[in-house]
């Protein structure tokens, strides 16, 4: 069967690696995908904002499957343009889709469905915004609504911060702003928790922790995230009862009462304290890198799963994973997540011996003269599989030394509440 790919990042390129192995695909196409998926698929020109141009060619060229890597498309409404076709389409519609697409549309089912989360505020201009401010406690934290790349949350310790992301976010740093969210500040730890669902069936699709700041020791701006480790060190089986009852479910019936049937993977950013999940908030995809730090641990054909999301026979799929540590380091195009230069030739990747349980994922590549250069802020993907979090980390700073790679960072640091020194 044929399978096209929506999307160029890291998770793209893990998503192409996992469904590759499945006997049953025998061509994948890339909307647009990158320097690494070339070497798999077959990339294709066109924008995914151009819906379309995928569904001529997706017609034309008999895909039987579309999976929607990342979240634009999903809030355009992709899902919905399909319906009329005979493609499945992997990923929830223009209604679920709110759920990451407006931050405010998911604290509103919160509130109505008591689904615990942080307290908040919603302001349509500055002005409202910043007298919020005399009325409050700092730290606290400020969100763009709309889509950010991960980048529009301000974590403010004090009324200058605030004044300046509530400022930055209404000049429209993160596109046009409508409105902000004001939220307090929950002292705990974050914890990434997936599922995939049929809008009936839930089945978990494992843990991880990402790290979003740019610096080491959690410091810095927000980026898209910097690398991530899988499982997470908080979940147990308690634990997962209350996500899935009073955050999960509750927001999957919410939905439901809204006329959408919920279909795909589902990442829920929680905050954990003292043992009682409070959302932060929803991703209607895998996360990036937390998809690459959680595929490479899959026994399951991937495909198998997918398909059986689809097709509502997701209650009689059993799910299986390798027990063994995951962890990814993303290295980064310096500057990144400000101003940063693109097409630096990548070389030595070729040197590079992946043992079994390492994997490279390519995000901002793309190949020239079948020379590799650096398209994008967050460059390459290294994760390792191990019985440890240590020796995985390990294992991928020998390989970016390998790498030499002068135009890039990463941080040298993912990890540490897992790893002692």
């Amino acid at each position: 069967m044929k399978v096209g790919i929506i999307g160029s990042g890291g998770r793209e390129h893990a998503l192409c690696l996992s469904i590759k192995k499945s006997p049953r695909v025998n061509k994948i196409y890339c909307f647009p995908g990158n320097a690494g998926t070339s070497d798999i698929a077959e990339n294709i020109e066109i924008d995914f904002s151009d819906l379309n141009r995928i569904k001529e060619f997706s017609i034309k060229n008999k895909i039987s499957l579309l999976i929607v890597g990342p979240e634009k498309p999903l809030v355009d409404g992709i899902v919905d343009f399909f319906k009329n076709t005979e493609i499945n389409i992997f990923g929830p519609d223009k209604i679920s889709s709110q759920l990451e697409g407006s931050k405010i549309f998911t604290k509103k089912i919160c509130e109505k469905h008591n689904i615990p989360t942080a307290k908040f505020g919603i302001f349509e201009n500055a002005n409202g915004a910043i007298s919020f401010l005399d009325k409050t406690q700092f730290p606290l934290v400020v969100k763009a609504d709309g889509l950010a790349s991960g980048k529009g949350v301000y974590i403010c310790e004090n009324k200058d911060d605030a004044n300046l992301a509530i400022k930055e976010v209404f000049d429209g740093k993160f596109g046009l702003a409508k409105n902000i969210l004001i939220e307090e500040f929950l002292v705990g730890e974050e914890m990434s928790y997936f599922i995939i669902t049929n809008g009936k069936e839930i089945k978990n699709f494992e843990t991880a922790q990402d790290h979003k700041r740019v610096l080491e020791n959690d410091k810095g701006s927000n980026t898209g995230g910097m690398g991530a480790y899988s499982p997470s060190r908080l979940i147990n089986k308690k634990l997962e009862q209350k996500i899935l009852t009073k955050i999960i479910k509750p927001t999957i019936k919410a939905l439901e009462e809204m006329g959408s049937n919920y279909r795909g993977f589902l990442y829920a950013g929680l905050m954990i304290v003292n043992e009682e999940p409070f959302l932060i908030e929803y991703n209607v995809r895998m996360g990036d890198p937390e998809c690459q730090t959680i595929l490479p641990k899959l026994k399951t054909d991937l495909l198998e799963i997918i398909e059986a999301c689809c097709d509502g026979n997701l209650k009689n799929l059993k799910i299986e994973w390798f027990n063994q540590k995951s962890l990814c380091v993303v290295l980064c195009s310096k500057g990144y997540p400000d101003k940063y230069n693109k097409d630096i030739l990548i070389e030595n990747l070729d040197k590079l011996n992946l043992d079994e349980g390492d994997f490279l994922y390519h995000a901002g590549t793309k190949k020239n003269n079948n020379k590799i250069y650096s398209n994008g802020g967050r460059v390459i993907n290294f994760v390792s599989l191990s019985s440890s979090f240590k020796e995985s980390r390990s294992k991928i700073f020998n390989h970016i030394d390998r790498l030499n790679w002068g135009g890039g960072f990463f941080r040298k640091d993912i990890g540490h509440k897992v790893i002692n020194e």
